[in-house]
């Protein structure tokens, strides 16, 4: 039995008071830290576009619909294309194929994950639905694997990401049968490399540096424009597309706070206008573009005032003799004007010519790429059946 005065170990407790003074004292809570600035390409980035996934392609349609005579299950020459649905000049393009009597077949990266495709190996032979094609020309265009429906967090989701990128890379990459804009050319032509590059060949290009401290970067020693150094467009969710566009520096308000990635920061030079030029095959076909500020173009795309435009002789040599360096094919090159000077900004691959062909009311590029894609095809053509 417990002695006197002990009782059970649950009877008589210590006072609250004793209580306090046996635990050490509590140590003050945490400063809750000051939410970090957002990156300065999403300060006041406003652009969404929604990108809709239905399909548009003639071409695909009409062999859905059963409206194309079978054939005799011979391998049927194409074109073949690895797009996305909104690709509105691929859209075309089928169209403007199917007059010429050229099949073209497509690969959706947002319509893909149902697709009933077999590509194979030991022969350069695609079969899409219950079709059999051999590719001759293949052209990848906004094939972005962000596009694809799927959740990357998920392993499903990871596991069809992984495997259409590989099948994606190796398709644009194959020797069995000629691409457009080559991607082993093409692949690493990143914006820094583009200016090195156009510097050699004569061009002048804006001083430059890439840092994740652009408040502490002045090249030129003036004003500055910050860019991404990698896409335009971001797409967190699929169909989803955010826009990341050059802004002015603002020092004041950047200080050395330091960004998550790098970025380019890039001298400021005051322009008379722009040239967005596209170069299509040998042919240069030039747009002179009036903004009010760098982000004008997506943000209030209809203030934008586009005029066809010639492309000075001393101009166009050396971008053709770059077009013809990077093996590009299709491309449009972006430049700014000042006094008697065409100072390079960058080229893109994928570039897309409606938009600046409704605004100036001209066709020509999209006439230059049919025909050209039309050319080259009959070529390849001519030159399998040889063999």
């Amino acid at each position: 039995m417990p002695g006197p005065g002990r009782g059970r170990p649950d009877e008589n407790p210590p006072s609250a008071a004793a209580t306090v003074a046996l635990r050490p004292p509590a140590s003050p809570a945490p400063p809750t830290p000051a939410p970090a600035p957002a990156p300065l390409l999403l300060q006041g980035q406003e652009y969404r576009f929604r990108s809709p996934i239905t399909c548009l392609d003639f071409q695909e349609q009409v062999h859905r619909l059963g409206m194309v005579t079978e054939g005799d299950g011979s391998p049927e020459p194409c074109v073949l294309v690895l797009a996305r649905s909104a690709d509105m000049e691929m859209n075309e393009l089928s169209i403007a194929l199917a007059e010429r009597g050229i099949r073209m077949a497509r690969l959706d990266v947002d319509r893909c994950l149902d697709l009933a495709l077999t590509v194979y190996t030991d022969t350069p032979l695609v079969e899409l639905d219950r079709w059999l094609l051999r590719p001759l020309l293949v052209w990848r265009r906004h094939f972005e694997l962000a596009a694809l429906p799927v959740d990357p967090g998920t392993l499903t989701g990871a596991y069809a990401l992984d495997q259409w990128g590989a099948v994606a890379s190796w398709l644009t990459n194959r020797s069995d049968w000629a691409h457009v804009n080559p991607p082993r050319a093409t692949a690493h032509l990143d914006r820094l490399t583009q200016l090195s590059d156009a510097a050699a060949f004569g061009l002048r290009v804006p001083r430059t540096s890439v840092t994740t401290r652009p408040g502490r970067t002045r090249p030129g020693g003036g004003q500055c424009i910050v860019k991404t150094a990698g896409r335009h467009l971001l797409e967190p969710r699929s169909g989803v597309q955010h826009g990341l566009f050059p802004r002015p520096l603002d020092t004041s308000r950047s200080a050395d706070t330091p960004e998550p990635a790098p970025v380019i920061v890039q001298q400021y030079v005051p322009a008379d206008t722009e040239l967005r030029v596209f170069v299509v095959g040998e042919r240069l076909i030039a747009y002179q573009v009036d903004k009010l500020d760098p982000a004008q173009l997506w943000v209030d795309p209809e203030s934008v005032h586009v005029t066809r435009t010639e492309v000075p002789a001393e101009l166009a040599q050396p971008l053709l003799a770059l077009a013809r360096y990077w093996k590009l094919q299709v491309a449009a090159f972006d430049l700014l004007v000042t006094g008697d000077e065409y100072v390079f900004l960058e080229v893109n691959v994928s570039c897309d010519w409606r938009w600046f062909e409704h605004r100036a009311e001209s066709h020509e590029v999209s006439d230059a790429v049919h025909d050209w894609v039309a050319a080259r095809f009959r070529e390849l053509a001519g030159a399998d059946q040889g063999r």
